[in-house]
């Protein structure tokens, strides 16, 4: 009898038969969704428009990581100095198919400099790994270095201590590090110079070689170019450590330390972040990859063209990293006064 009640008709054999291929259907059906959810590609978004630095990184990185991660497709999605492409990222599914690549502005500046951003740059990310830092430098236009004298960085603020509110400098705007890292020198001073925004790091650049402003805090990538040709003289970088692009070339806080300048450390960084509850086997994962893909020598010399320094560490230390950023960015954006809604 089986398992077939007496006085019940058995299932003929041709029952039986679509039985079979109706639950063999539905396995490969269940099969194939979760194979092709597995070879979905990464969306690694890049809060800017192509072609800068950071989109330029993120491009190489994910060729590199093919391998160990399958494709990886860069997305741009520019727009509110980086907070649309970020908040995409803060929204999506904590699945490791969509990740973002974070900058200082989109993580440590952005939320004390707007009035309304649409994520928490803590909670609702995952961090993953710091990518790299590219140092800025204190230049000044060389002939007006030369004609006032000021040939380190102590010479400035000597001069600008002597003749307060006679030197400017210029930025990309309102808000950007170019700003924060001249109100945060103009603090630690004691001095005042006269800020100029402009309508972007190029237009900004111009006006300095063009002897329109004095001084600017610009990106080393940038502003090497001119510093090689002797149209700006470079003064010191306003990292920590000094750049391995130009190793001679002394930090602020050095050339600063015998009139009191005090710990002085303001680059542009970038690093990976998933959404918040990202898995913690898909964070490792990530970050093995991609901090794999920043120790290879392709990745390397591309970075030292675009005179990044790869950084690469665990998400732990990307957490602390990114926390105290933070902490250190609400204090120069309110006292620049800076805001944007």
């Amino acid at each position: 009898m089986g398992c077939y009640a007496s006085g019940m008709n058995k299932p003929s054999s041709s029952s039986l038969i679509r039985r079979t291929l109706i639950v063999a259907l539905a396995s490969l059906t269940l099969c194939g969704t979760a194979l092709a959810q597995a070879n979905r590609p990464i969306r690694l978004i890049v809060p800017y428009a192509p072609g800068g630095p950071l989109d330029i990184i993120a491009r190489s990185l994910a060729e590199r990581v093919k391998d160990s991660l399958g494709t990886v497709i860069v997305e741009n999605r520019a727009g509110a100095g980086g907070n649309l492409g970020a908040d995409a990222v803060a929204k999506a599914a904590p699945d490791g198919q969509t990740i973002v690549m974070g900058a200082v502005a989109t993580h440590a500046i952005n939320p004390w400099l707007y009035s309304k951003i649409p994520y928490d740059p803590i909670k609702d990310f995952t961090p993953i790994t710091l990518v790299a830092k590219v140092p800025n430098v204190l230049v000044m236009h060389a002939e007006t270095a030369g004609k006032l004298g000021i040939h380190t960085v102590a010479d400035l603020i000597a001069y600008a201590k002597k003749n307060p509110g006679k030197l400017n400098y210029g930025s990309g705007g309102n808000g950007s590090a170019g700003h924060l890292a001249g109100e945060m020198f103009k603090a630690q001073a004691g001095v005042f110079m006269v800020h100029i925004p402009y309508a972007g790091g190029n237009p900004a650049q111009l006006a300095l070689v063009s002897g329109q402003v004095d001084l600017n805090f610009d990106n080393l990538a940038s502003a090497s170019a001119n510093i090689k040709a002797g149209k700006l003289k470079a003064l010191a970088v306003t990292t920590a450590a000094r750049a391995t692009a130009l190793p001679e070339l002394p930090t602020i806080a050095e050339g600063g330390k015998a009139l009191g300048l005090g710990q002085f450390d303001v680059n542009t960084w970038f690093g990976l972040f998933g959404p918040a509850k990202l898995p913690a086997d898909v964070t490792r994962k990530l970050n093995k990859a991609f901090t794999d893909a920043l120790a290879s020598p392709e990745v390397r010399t591309r970075m030292a063209v675009l005179m990044a320094e790869p950084a690469g560490d665990t998400p732990e230390q990307f957490a602390a990293f990114v926390k105290a950023e933070l902490g250190k960015y609400e204090k120069v954006v309110k006292a620049s006064g800076a805001k944007l809604d």
